[in-house]
């Protein structure tokens, strides 16, 4: 039986790897991210990702018992403007600046990803880079969706799948690595490891709202 372990207690995340298609559980990585210091986002991401990973795999490594094939996924993400690293806001003054600083121009969203199989060690993964260019929106949308709270536990201060704000103009990348897990890329990984893919691609698809996504497409061609 494939089981994956999902390094995370998001619930950005936990949504997102119900569309693999195989039975999960969360665990939260308890790690000091602010440890991870390389000035590469790109890299700082996916060491982010390596660090819970084998965080958790020290913790679960008797979990390949009873014929269980185990693979865990860890992820990690940051908006880059710039040079600038922009995580999660430290209130709402912090998430007022960074919407202000995003408003109008095109930033990079990185996210990081790690996959293990505790069976036979091998790990795979990488950094997806979306380009993402955000809308001229005004000081009255950002106050309020600011004051809603949900800017809080994201990173650059946004979701893209905000049913009202809709803060994104134009994506170029996977819309849901830009939520914090590209399952296109998850699949990717699995198909490295020789993990046969049980996911509803149709559902997939349409979890990408309407966004073209590259690594769909070479999802498909890989399975082709």
């Amino acid at each position: 039986m494939i089981k994956l372990i999902l390094a995370s207690q998001s619930p950005r995340r936990q949504a997102l790897i119900q569309l693999v298609g195989y039975p999960y559980r969360s665990m939260a990585a308890d790690v000091d991210e602010g440890s991870i210091m390389h000035p590469d986002p790109a890299v700082n991401v996916v060491q982010t990702a390596q660090l819970k990973a084998r965080t958790i795999a020290r913790q679960v490594h008797g979990d390949t018992a009873a014929g269980n094939h185990t693979l865990l996924v860890a992820a990690d993400t940051t908006v880059a403007l710039g040079s600038q690293m922009l995580g999660k806001p430290a209130g709402s003054a912090s998430a007022l600046q960074m919407l202000y600083a995003l408003r109008d121009r095109t930033h990079e969203v990185h996210t990081g990803l790690v996959v293990a199989d505790l069976a036979d060690r091998r790990e795979v993964g990488g950094t997806h880079t979306a380009v993402v260019t955000m809308r001229d929106y005004s000081q009255q949308e950002v106050e309020a969706y600011v004051a809603s709270g949900d800017p809080l536990d994201k990173a650059g201060a946004y979701a893209i799948q905000h049913p009202t704000f809709r803060p994104v103009a134009r994506l170029d990348g996977c819309y849901l690595g830009v939520m914090g897990l590209s399952v296109c890329h998850l699949l990717q990984c699995l198909i490295d490891l020789d993990v046969p893919v049980a996911a509803d691609l149709t559902a997939l698809e349409q979890a990408h709202q309407g966004y073209p996504c590259p690594i769909y497409k070479d999802v498909l061609a890989k399975l082709a």
